[in-house]
């Protein structure tokens, strides 16, 4: 059995509505976000902006890093990989 890929979270700079912000995510995450983006056809700023207002509509909301890896989790069991809008993936 192969031994999965530790590594400790790296800082990512992202903009929601217009602002920069960074996030921890370790490198598994950051790279399942890139895919989920350009799956979706959509810029990773925008997917991180629709995660963080879903996130902040939760009853208990998570952190920013934390509602990622759960939208990830989620998403990734009910098939995230459905395109959505047109759009290039940008990372800032």
């Amino acid at each position: 059995m192969e031994m999965p890929p530790y590594h400790p979270p790296k800082k990512y700079s992202v903009r929601i509505d217009g602002h920069r912000t960074s996030i921890s995510l370790e490198p598994l995450f950051w790279d399942k976000l890139t895919t989920a983006a350009r799956m979706r056809n959509q810029s990773i700023n925008a997917l991180v902006a629709q995660i963080d207002a879903e996130r902040i509509r939760a009853e208990t909301p998570p952190g920013l890093a934390g509602a990622i890896c759960i939208w990830l989790v989620t998403y990734e069991k009910g098939g995230w990989l459905t395109p959505t809008a047109p759009s290039a993936v940008q990372t800032a």
